[in-house]
């Protein structure tokens, strides 16, 4: 099977997209003054999941939604660009759920010939769990301002999102 690079069609969307852009003149912070940490998984588009455009929202995305892994980005948010609240959201059918630390650093290991083991890789056995993991680490960080933190389930089946408490 031959590899065939998706850049040329993503250069020819970015000239079609380029020929009608009229959003230059957003600011830089987010009008809705909002982080949505999410899942890097291509099965969700947060801007069409939470009702968001261009300028609205910080969006922050890593394997699994993890706060651990986010936290940078939340303190710049936060503490340059005034964001004001943080919702987190994590998914049905997660590729988080289905490995452990071991099998991705034996993986590693054997395909590269490299040691991963100062990576945490964050994955998780409980998708609620991780959630309110997430939000909780957040919420007791003493680098992230007290702000509202909500977190979801993305289901992918049914397109909702499920509150968790």
């Amino acid at each position: 099977m031959t590899f065939v690079s998706v850049v040329p069609e993503f250069e020819a969307a970015n000239e079609k997209y380029a020929a009608s852009f009229n959003k230059g003149h957003l600011p830089l912070p987010p009008g809705r003054k909002v982080i949505a940490l999410v899942c890097m998984d291509a099965r969700l588009d947060p801007a069409k999941i939470l009702g968001l455009s261009e300028g609205d929202a910080h969006v922050i995305r890593n394997a699994g939604g993890r706060a651990a892994d986010a936290l940078r980005s939340v303190i710049i948010s936060q503490q340059l660009l005034g964001t004001q609240e943080i919702v987190i959201v994590h998914h049905t059918d997660c590729g988080m759920l289905t490995f452990s630390d071991a099998d991705i650093k034996g993986k590693i290991r054997n395909e590269l010939g490299e040691d991963a083991d100062h990576i945490a890789f964050l994955q998780f056995p409980d998708l609620e769990q991780s959630v309110r993991d997430d939000v909780s680490i957040l919420r007791k960080s003493s680098l992230v301002k007290d702000v509202p933190i909500t977190g979801y389930i993305y289901d992918v089946k049914t397109g909702k999102l499920i509150k968790v408490d």
